[in-house]
């Protein structure tokens, strides 16, 4: 059973649903791995609530929001749109938050 609830955002689904079979395999592990331990997977990028996952090259964007054990899967990037994603996000914050806050009470969560 997990632990954390998994939301997709919708312009990750879109990037996630562009990518071939092998890189998605490896995005499903990772989500697994997030489901099971939170925030103890990847690294902090700057706020304790932000994080990245890499792999194959690529990174995997994410939000953990501790008051509702959830993690929201934000968006992919390779490295050379590292940086312009991460700034993308912090921008959005509070545009995730509200969909996550939405997204748990359609789900009768909260």
């Amino acid at each position: 059973m997990s632990l954390y609830h998994i939301i997709r955002f919708p312009f990750f689904i879109e990037q996630f649903n562009a990518l071939d079979e092998v890189h998605q395999e490896r995005i499903r592990r990772i989500v697994f791995q997030l489901s099971e331990k939170g925030s103890l997977v990847g690294k902090p990028l700057g706020l304790p609530f932000l994080r990245e996952k890499k792999f194959n090259g690529n990174r995997l964007y994410f939000l953990f929001y501790a008051e509702w054990n959830v993690v929201l899967l934000v968006a992919l990037s390779d490295k050379k749109d590292q940086s312009t994603t991460i700034v993308k996000i912090k921008t959005e914050l509070s545009s995730y938050r509200q969909f996550v806050y939405e997204q748990l009470k359609e789900m009768g969560l909260i």
